[in-house]
């Protein structure tokens, strides 16, 4: 038996011990809860929207719609480029698109859009080349990593955004071009919007003078 000193220490100790095992379950759910780009990746691959019931398919839409706005936007930036997006998009109704990419806009959207329709149109080509550059590079790292996923390594994978509508872009100002575009156009220019939200928030879009 233990003793009355013991007790207390004892007691201690098995306090510690629960608390400490309360902190790793909280972490470990945590860590096994929290939305990776990986994670979407793998959502996106595994259901069929095509095979779902109307029901189904708007649940699994807001479904993604969640996962997709919980990740960080370096995170986003990945999982917008995986190829899975075009199945997508391919069996989803121009209701379900406008709808998604509504859901899906970056934060602080309406700021960005106001921000770059006051620039020079040279300087938004600056701007949308070099967030282009930007999504290059990220889609070749991806593809490194994953072939499948990217649509192939280095600059055999098709371009992140056409000339046409990298032009059009540039000349009439995001704004404009936004307001006029279908969902299915949108949706091609949605890695582009998370790209010049990034250029905003670290204040590149803000500078209008461009570099030399």
């Amino acid at each position: 038996m233990l003793s009355q000193r013991q007790k207390p220490v004892l007691y201690a100790a098995l306090w510690v011990a629960l608390v400490w095992l309360l902190a790793w379950g909280g972490y470990a759910l945590a860590r096994n809860s929290r939305v990776t780009a990986e994670r979407v990746r793998a959502y996106l691959r595994e259901v069929d929207l095509s095979k779902l019931s109307p029901e189904a398919r708007a649940k699994a839409l807001r479904d993604l719609a969640k996962k997709l706005n919980a990740l960080p936007i370096e995170e986003r930036r990945v999982a917008r480029l995986d190829r899975e997006w075009s199945r997508w998009f391919a069996v989803m109704t121009e209701p379900e698109k406008g709808e998604f990419i509504d859901a899906t806009l970056p934060t602080g959207f309406k700021q960005m859009l106001g921000s770059f329709e006051e620039l020079p149109e040279a300087r938004r080509r600056k701007v949308i080349d070099d967030a282009l550059k930007r999504l290059r590079e990220a889609r070749d790292q991806l593809a490194e990593q994953d072939p499948a996923a990217a649509g192939g390594p280095g600059t055999n994978g098709p371009p992140v955004l056409s000339e046409e509508l990298r032009q059009k872009v540039a000349v009439l100002g995001l704004k404009s071009f936004y307001s006029q575009s279908s969902a299915q156009t949108k949706a091609e220019v949605a890695p582009l919007l998370d790209e010049l939200q990034r250029f905003m928030e670290s204040g590149a879009l803000l500078r209008t003078r461009p570099r030399e």
